[in-house]
């Protein structure tokens, strides 16, 4: 899929999930990745019940405080708490912006951007969620820079089909980046004269809850469709080539799980769960699988709080074909620098574990503002260790942090990071870019995007890391942060053209911060930064630092016309390259059709 035709697919993917009109809550994954997610095998909601299977005491994490949100151009503010209705705000905008690389050379263009879009916040009886999307077309004022078009947006959805019984979970990610010789990926690329790539991510599936007498029945399927494109190219200084940069992959995921819930049968709750997850990869036809059968035993020490064991069987496989090549004996690589596949050879397997694995923790769940899980186990031949929290005292404030280990492809890594994601979270948009903000929070947890989008080597790899994000609002003030670290440890096949990159291990820090305000009933004001840095073992590549900060004052000159004014401050340090200072301004107008 390329231009136009994902320009339309993702318009569509985007906003057909309002469409459907339902309302559940979000299924998400414990720990953002961990091999178990807590669960009461009854016929009720996981969310809504105590570990001891009664149910939560407190009240309602959806608590209104009676006043509406300033929703501003460019932002699709779903404020931390459900909403009894939906808005869509359809605009249109244009904008004129100037940039200057102050260094290494000094340079400045402009340009025109034309751009339109829609902010969504939904919920009906059926459906709750957050969907925004834009379409920029930049129009180059300098010569020898080219113009182009960008697609940004996220969201996220959960419709429900079947009351307490069917529900369809939807996710959706538009982005763009640009990707240096080592595979890191800066964090708000917004150059005008160097590579730019376009990243797609969507899935969804249906989640099942039943039960069969005392027996509760859970399922769930997932499908999941990633795609890095090139939208503008140039060779590198040094005509150095980026590592094999991910094309696009198909991700499967499922869960099952039967069993009865503490004191039903028993004292404690007892399940058999079943988990399976595929990622085919295009980049040497890689193929990575992970299956799982096991029984979960869940023991009440109190009230809101128990103990969780599992063990069972598991079966982790990654392999890929070898490149194909020349005379010379060199690799054949495609115009975009990928490997050209040799597929008259079979795949060679570059990582296998087949055999017992198990994890032990406790979830402490006293309300449904509240929930904590930590978990340590066995898997992939190692010590495994993930988990959850997130706690929303009120309305006006929630913090989360999750714990993740896991081995992922850059596709399913980016998918379970959406599967994460509430379905009431505020986003930011960058004024140059368009970049929806790296982290997300709503009232019953959150995530960031930053780490997962962090490197886009191909490879296959055994993923540990973190992340924390907190959002708070203080009379008019509004202030959000995020951080996180994310490791990728490599895997290639040996006798491959890959072998050389097994064990090679990326790194990401980064941080996000926001502050926005109202100075009076027409007139907002919004300041965000950001900072990430990424390290690479691969030898001949670069470390990078990346960091920003931007403002923009927002005025509505009349109910539908509003004017906006933004300045940014860009920094890249790489290692092996002079440092790069750029500074951007912006005057635009935008007009919404409601």
């Amino acid at each position: 899929m390329k231009g136009v035709l994902h320009i339309a697919a993702s318009a569509l993917a985007l906003i057909a999930p309002w469409g459907a009109g339902g309302v559940a809550l979000a299924q998400t994954a414990a720990g953002g990745g961990g091999p178990l997610r807590y669960t009461n095998p009854d016929a009720g909601d996981d969310t809504a019940t105590a570990p001891d299977g009664s149910a939560v005491r407190g009240s309602s994490a959806n608590g209104e405080d009676g006043r509406g949100a300033y929703t501003p151009p460019g932002t699709a503010n779903a404020a931390a708490k459900a909403r009894k209705r939906t808005r869509i705000t359809p605009y249109i905008e244009i904008d004129q912006s100037i940039y200057d690389q102050v260094t290494p050379q000094s340079q400045v263009m402009t340009y025109t951007t034309v751009a339109a879009g829609a902010d969504m916040t939904i919920g009906s009886h059926r459906t709750t969620g957050v969907a925004t999307i834009r379409y920029e077309h930049h129009f180059s004022e300098t010569r020898g820079v080219g113009s182009s078009n960008t697609v940004t947006g996220i969201a996220r959805t959960t419709t429900e089909l079947i009351p307490r019984t069917l529900t369809f979970d939807f996710g959706g990610l538009a982005t763009h980046t640009s990707i240096n010789p080592g595979g890191g990926a800066l964090s708000n690329p917004v150059e005008r004269n160097g590579s730019i790539y376009q990243i797609w991510s969507f899935y969804g599936g249906p989640s099942l809850s039943t039960h069969a007498g005392v027996l509760g029945i859970k399922a769930s399927y997932d499908l999941g469709y990633n795609e890095i494109d090139r939208i503008r190219s140039y060779v590198p200084a040094g005509g150095t080539t980026p590592v094999d940069l991910f094309g696009h992959s198909l991700t499967q995921q499922g869960t099952a799980s039967i069993g009865v819930k503490p004191r039903e049968v028993l004292p404690f709750g007892i399940a058999l769960n079943g988990a399976y997850l595929r990622e085919d990869t295009s980049n040497l036809d890689q193929r990575l699988t992970d299956e799982r059968l096991g029984v979960q035993i869940t023991q009440p020490i109190t009230r809101s709080a128990a103990l969780i064991g599992d063990v069972g069987w598991e079966k982790v496989q990654v392999a890929h074909r070898d490149a194909l090549y020349d005379a010379s004996g060199q690799p054949v690589v495609t115009s975009n620098g990928q490997y050209v596949i040799d597929r008259s050879k079979p795949r060679k397997i570059a990582y296998q574990t087949d055999g017992l694995a198990w994890d032990v923790g406790v979830v402490w769940r006293p309300s449904r503002r509240t929930m904590a899980a930590a978990f340590v186990g066995r898997r992939y031949d190692s010590t495994t260790y993930y988990g959850q929290f997130y706690h929303t005292p009120n309305s006006r404030s929630s913090i989360s942090v999750s714990v993740f280990d896991g081995i992922y492809g850059f596709g399913s890594g980016v998918m379970a990071t959406l599967q994460q994601l509430p379905t009431d979270f505020a986003t930011t948009r960058d004024p140059f870019s368009g970049n929806v903000a790296g982290c997300l929070q709503g009232t019953t947890g959150g995530g960031c995007l930053t780490g997962a989008l962090g490197s886009a080597n191909a490879l296959a790899f055994r993923a540990h890391g973190f992340n924390a994000s907190y959002g708070v609002t203080l009379g008019r003030l509004s202030v959000n942060m995020g951080g996180g670290y994310f490791s990728r440890r490599f895997i290639g096949a040996q006798d491959t053209i890959l072998a050389s990159q097994n064990g090679a291990l990326d790194q990401t820090w980064y941080v996000n911060a926001g502050l926005s305000g109202q100075i009076d009933r027409q007139t907002r004001f919004f300041v965000n930064g950001f900072g990430s840095v990424y390290r690479t073992s691969t030898v001949a590549q670069s470390d990078t630092a990346d960091w920003g900060v931007n403002g923009s004052l927002v005025r509505h000159l009349t109910d539908r016309l509003v004017g906006t004014a933004s300045v940014e401050v860009l920094g890249v340090n790489p290692q092996i390259a002079p440092d790069q200072l750029d500074m951007l301004g912006q005057l635009g107008l935008r007009y919404n059709f409601r």
